[in-house]
């Protein structure tokens, strides 16, 4: 009887860990399976929140990248981390989207920094396939929501693997010539990439928002920034894309630093793709 009980428990458990990440896709949902994860941490643990939200393949940078589900099954558990999704977008096709916002882990003393998430929808449900994050001073500045529905509905009925793969080369050629552009002209080469509503979340700031702030906070510090792509990923519905990898970064100080990358790209209506958000945490050699 009594194992029954508890296997009618974990049954229970796990379809209502499977619906809270029901994906529809749309920004809603992917917004409610980013708060009910932090809710499953607070209430379970970081081991149980992250094995049983993440994507097989899921990668945390604790620093460096590292599978979720495995760095969490053998590592400290804690539920003293909590977070709060303000900015996210969901792709056009619904198969990947983004979260990010303020976070605090507790404990002696307490960290505050921003988190960047992006997940994919597997079998009609939200998995965490990128987790990364930045430290900051407790924050001063008013947050404002911004959850952005996509414009459209679109899969293709067509696109296989030989596909995606070429799509993922358009984004690859970008950083290419973004990455070449960098090492002629330093951190101006940014601005022939960055979309008007881009953010930069870098270590020891709030985050940065809107093209001009972007440019002068990066003109400010760094004189040259040289990336080696990683990975490269393009959702299906052809609107967004990310990339990963690791960013040398040259700061007017004469100091160099290494720093693991995110970027996320948007396509725009001239078909160029444009940077919405640069995510850059401290990389360990």
């Amino acid at each position: 009887m009594m194992n029954k009980f508890l296997y009618t428990i974990a049954v229970a458990s796990m379809t209502i860990g499977a619906y809270a990440q029901k994906s529809d896709g749309s920004t809603k949902s992917l917004v409610k399976a980013e708060k009910e994860f932090a809710t499953t941490l607070a209430k379970n643990g970081a081991k149980s929140a992250f094995t049983s939200f993440s994507a097989e393949n899921g990668l945390v940078f604790r620093p460096n990248p590292v599978n979720a589900k495995t760095f969490y099954a053998t590592g400290d558990d804690t539920k003293d981390l909590t977070w709060t999704p303000v900015y996210a977008k969901v792709s056009r096709s619904g198969d990947w989207g983004f979260t990010t916002g303020p976070y605090t882990l507790g404990g002696k003393e307490t960290t505050y920094g921003q988190y960047f998430s992006v997940w994919k929808a597997v079998n009609g449900k939200w998995e965490l396939v990128l987790d990364l994050g930045t430290t900051h001073n407790k924050p001063l500045n008013k947050v404002t929501e911004e959850f952005i529905e996509p414009k459209d509905s679109y899969k293709p009925k067509f696109l296989n693997d030989k596909g995606r793969a070429t799509g993922a080369n358009i984004i690859a050629t970008t950083e290419k010539t973004l990455n070449a552009t960098l090492k002629s002209y330093g951190v101006s080469a940014f601005a022939g990439f960055l979309n008007s509503d881009a953010r930069v979340l870098f270590p020891g700031y709030e985050p940065i928002i809107g093209k001009d702030k972007a440019i002068a906070f990066l003109h400010s510090m760094i004189s040259k920034v040289s990336l080696k792509t990683a990975n490269v990923d393009k959702a299906d519905g052809g609107d967004l894309a990310y990339t990963y990898g690791v960013a040398a970064v040259d700061y007017k100080a004469d100091l160099r630093e290494s720093f693991n990358y995110l970027f996320v790209y948007e396509r725009q209506a001239d078909f160029n793709w444009n940077l919405i958000a640069l995510v850059f945490t401290p990389a360990e050699r």
